[in-house]
């Protein structure tokens, strides 16, 4: 310090603010002290100002780094997948895997009803206040195809497309949109297609005007990845008059596509019969309605009003495939395409999950392809940038920019990726197309930071975010969740440890990418997720301040509201974590086998083998007083929800406030939670028992049980005797996971259930029968609840059977096709 004090001023040693007192000969005054003193705060606060935003940055970069710092992914460039029904959240749409992508989709209206002014009920986003009565994939393929039902109050819409692969782009594809009547009375529909640039590219509109009608002929466009495009508008086809209308605008984001069509709106009244008028709403330039100032996406509007029934395509069609093209993807040509494509998929369907070998009939056939289909189909591509905050940083940050390919668990609902839901969708898409799949897989791995971390809600683009209650933006380092990819990555490479030599170029280049990304993300488990005591786990991100939940929430879990230890604290050990990293160790071991790296093996193993251990296990899960696996922490029995007033010290003439809070009528205590449900059973549903383990033997017996888990229609979240039953966790929050029937954690057990079943031991055959009986209770309410309400849903009422929760839901209750067709 004092040579480059020296350096920069010259002065000696006696000049120093803080000179060490075996050097000072001199007295010092008390005044010399207090200056120093004032010297030396100043001195401190100077630093603390200018290196806080220093150190500020340090821990943006500590969370928002990537691992690597470029997009590693094997499938990229495959363009038989490059355009796809990417945009789950919509209808109808389509767009590129790419970052700024053109985006196209539909929207429509019932005319000649009266609406309020500025809310025209547009259908456009899926959206469970529309009120459709059913809407779905009834069969897609995940590349060439797809056909799609929407019923509406008084009509039907057929959705369908296909697309001609070739060319430098991805090629041409072509939408078919077939209307029908079910109602007595004429129905006027307008249909208004529109085609969307992202931050770049152009489009031109094509218009003919023939009299009072303006009509958008094609769109001329080009953009940075797709070059350029034509996008046609063949003649209708429904026999009646048409009207036209078009209209350009711009938004400032795709989550703002229907305020930008609305600024074009206008109103006028069609005679409908003598002195009858009624509403008719279009679309034209209007000066007067000025776009915002920061409008990054150009975009065309194309209306077309017609009366049931109709036919309507939409042709787009690639520059650098002109060379090649024999003929339009439109009319009777179209036609020929999409009977081909049904055609093949139907044999690829039974192919993969042969149901009516199994005796399926032609109505729960077309049920499994539905669900199948919205599962493939559900597939989304984003966009953007995540918002994250670590324990240390005051406020959140931006991840960095990122492209996202996910299958999602909901259409309407949850239109976005979901870290723990996609390695159970991956068990179903693996077996149709492994190397989708494996594409899938690799866009989640290079979400993995620096640290290890992922987080665990994908929230990419402004249409993503435009659906998501604020309270949950935003995701926190510290957050795990359960690691299912490699329950998806374990079923893709079942069978190819016995040795590298047979191994595709594929799968051994997909593995080898994966590897790396995988030890570090397993790492970063083993070093943050870790419980108190040695080979234990706990979930992070409960709420230890709370005084409005009855058991506080473990979100990270996935089981979101599942009963815990009554009070969070850092002794809690989570049984179900435990289980999930046995099975990451199994998995790591499984790959470094086939890879060759022979020490990873051995240290992958012998994690695997503790934290299997039937001893070690039971020291820290077993709860013997009620012969169940547990987890252990701070817990009390005698919890319950109160309704209290509470007043304002600050003023004595306002009225108190009343609220719900939690009331502990006795103190916590370290100890097993005696709670019986889903979290018990982890060590069978992950297949860590032994054959003749008498713990396996406790829980199949205790399975059947229909006071506890066991109903007509599947396994409940939580035994039907626990306190908390049905209990809601706050004033606001009704059961979740509290009774319910889960189709994600059911598949598990009937998994688990068929391995027993084919392992040698004392219980095979209690286990055989448990799985016939659960499997045909799964199949058949899922199958009646489809054909009563149209939907696959996102849990199951306990008592009824009824479908509840949010719908569509096709993601991991798709899983209802591998226990069709029995293909774990």
């Amino acid at each position: 310090m004092s040579s480059i004090l020296r350096k920069r001023g010259g002065g000696s040693e006696d000049d120093l603010p803080f000179r060490s007192p075996r050097t000072n000969k001199k007295k010092k005054s008390d005044k010399n002290l207090c200056l120093q003193i004032s010297f030396g705060i100043a001195c401190c606060i100077a630093v603390v100002y200018v290196l806080k935003p220093l150190l500020f940055s340090e821990r943006i970069k500590a969370i928002n780094e990537p691992l690597f710092n470029h997009f590693d992914n094997d499938f990229k460039y495959e363009m038989d997948r490059f355009w796809g029904t990417y945009r789950p959240q919509v209808y109808m749409g389509m767009k590129t895997k790419s970052e700024k992508s053109l985006v196209t989709g539909l929207m429509w209206l019932q005319q000649h009803v009266r609406y309020n002014a500025g809310k025209l009920p547009l259908k456009h986003t899926c959206e469970h206040g529309d009120g459709l009565k059913k809407y779905g994939w009834e069969a897609h393929d995940g590349v060439n195809f797809g056909v799609q039902n929407i019923v509406d109050k008084g009509y039907e819409l057929k959705t369908e497309f296909v697309k001609q692969l070739g060319g430098k782009h991805g090629g041409d594809w072509t939408w078919r949109i077939t209307g029908k009547s079910t109602a007595k009375t004429p129905i006027l529909l307008s249909l208004f297609f529109y085609t969307a640039t992202d931050g770049q590219g152009e489009l031109q509109p094509v218009i003919k005007k023939t009299g009072d009608q303006v009509q958008l002929v094609e769109i001329k466009g080009k953009t940075e990845e797709l070059g350029s495009f034509t996008i046609k508008f063949p003649q209708e086809n429904n026999g009646k008059k048409c009207r036209y209308h078009v209209a350009t605008s711009r938004a400032d984001g795709l989550h703002q596509l229907n305020d930008a069509l609305m600024r074009r709106m206008h109103v006028t009244q069609d005679e409908v019969g003598r002195n009858s008028h009624k509403p008719y709403y279009f679309i034209a330039q209007s000066d007067e309605r000025g776009d915002p100032p920061t409008s990054t996406s150009d975009i065309v509007f194309h209306q077309v009003s017609l009366e049931l029934p109709f036919e309507i395509e939409i042709v787009f069609e690639s520059g650098s495939l002109t060379p090649q093209r024999s003929e339009m993807l439109s009319g009777l040509y179209f036609t020929e395409q999409l009977n081909k494509w049904k055609e093949n998929f139907d044999n690829k369907f039974e192919k993969t999950f042969p149901l009516q070998s199994k005796g399926y009939g032609e109505n729960e056939i077309n049920f499994a392809k539905a669900a199948f289909s919205n599962m493939i189909g559900g597939i989304g591509h984003f966009y953007g940038q995540s918002l994250v905050q670590s324990q240390d940083m005051n406020r959140p940050v931006n991840y960095w920019p990122a492209q996202l390919l996910t299958a999602v668990p909901s259409r309407s609902f949850f239109p976005r990726g979901f870290l723990w839901d996609e390695g159970f969708h991956q068990m179903l898409i693996s077996k149709w197309d492994k190397e989708l799949s494996m594409d899938i897989i690799q866009h989640w791995l290079n979400m993995i930071n620096h640290e290890g971390w992922i987080p665990r809600e994908q929230i990419l683009g402004s249409e993503a975010r435009s659906k998501v209650p604020d309270e949950f933006v935003v995701q926190r380092s510290s957050n795990a969740n359960p690691p299912t990819l490699f329950l998806a990555i374990e079923s893709i490479i079942d069978g190819l440890e016995s040795g590298a030599s047979s191994i595709s170029t594929t799968n051994m280049n997909f593995l080898t990418k994966i590897y790396p990304r995988l030890q570090v993300w397993y790492g970063w488990f083993n070093r943050t997720q870790t419980g108190p005591v040695a080979s234990s786990y706990r979930w992070r991100g409960r709420d230890a301040n709370t005084d409005s939940e009855l058991n506080p929430k473990t979100l990270t879990s996935g089981l979101d509201d599942y009963p815990r230890a009554s009070h969070p604290s850092e002794d809690e050990r989570h049984i179900d974590l435990r289980c999930w990293m046995a099975l990451a160790s199994s998995t790591m071991a499984k790959i470094a086998k086939i890879l060759g790296r022979r020490a990873d093996v051995e240290q992958y193993s012998q994690t695997h083998r503790t934290l299997i251990d039937p001893q070690l296990l039971d020291k820290l899960h077993w709860n013997q007083d009620l012969g169940i696996f547990s987890d252990y922490g701070n817990h009390s029995t005698r919890v319950q929800l109160q309704l209290k007033s509470f007043r304002n010290p600050q003023s004595a003439n306002q009225q108190p406030i009343t609220r719900t809070v939690r009331v502990t009528r006795q103190e916590p205590k370290l100890r097993y939670v005696d709670t019986f449900g889903y979290i018990s059973l982890f060590p069978l549903l992950l297949k860590q028992l032994a054959p003749d383990s008498p713990r396996l033997l406790q829980l199949l017996q205790d399975l059947p049980q229909e006071d506890l888990l066991w109903t007509k229609y599947g396994l409940r979240s939580l035994s039907a005797r626990d306190p908390l039953y049905m209990k809601r966790n706050t004033q606001h929050d009704p059961p979740y996971w509290r009774g319910q029937i889960w189709i994600n954690i059911n598949y598990l057990a009937v998994k688990s259930l068929q391995y027993y079943a084919k392992q040698n031991g004392p219980y095979q055959h209690m286990a055989a029968e448990l799985y016939v009986k659960l499997r045909e209770n799964l199949v058949r309410n899922l199958y009646e609840q489809y054909s009563e309400s149209g939907y696959i849903w996102e849990q199951y009422n306990d008592r009824s059977g009824k479908g509840q929760g949010t719908h569509p839901f096709t993601g991991w209750s798709a899983l209802v096709v591998l226990m069709m067709s029995e293909q774990y």
